[in-house]
């Protein structure tokens, strides 16, 4: 509960500046996301007959879900922050807004939250991903040298 805090107490203090330099570093990140996660069903692909063995199946259904699931968050994130990015005019227009600036304000609360949430349930996958494709490897190295 702190860090929210600290974080809604930070947002006061960002300039619109700040916010845009912000949301510019969060379509960067969304968008590297999309090539990493094309990558990632390659991954899958590559070790598809691996990954639907019965010992695996069950994980392999959740990472597939999970991937998939994330695809589209990402999809979804990245037009609400090219949405907010369009919006920060009200902040920079030189109009004194205070209604208007306090909403754009709170919107980027939100957003802070929400992406970063995001990018940590996203590391969370790809770590079980990763963990999941380095065990099938070295197995499959294991069956070779044998």
């Amino acid at each position: 509960m702190k860090t929210t805090e600290t974080q809604l107490k930070y947002v006061e203090w960002l300039s619109a500046e700040d916010m845009h330099l912000m949301s510019k570093q969060w379509l960067s990140e969304l968008s590297f996301l999309k090539d990493e996660q094309l990558f990632f069903e390659d991954l899958i692909r590559k070790y598809i007959f691996e990954l639907i063995a019965p010992e695996q199946f069950k994980k392999t259904t959740k990472i597939v879900e999970s991937l998939s699931s994330s695809r589209k968050k990402t999809e979804e994130l990245t037009k609400i922050v090219e949405a907010h990015e369009r919006g920060l005019e009200v902040m920079v227009d030189g109009v004194d807004q205070v209604i208007e600036e306090e909403v754009y304000k709170n919107e980027h609360r939100r957003l802070i939250a929400k992406v970063s949430k995001f990018l940590n349930e996203y590391q969370d996958l790809k770590q079980t991903l990763f963990t999941t494709v380095k065990k099938i490897s070295k197995s499959e190295k294991k069956g070779l040298t044998e």
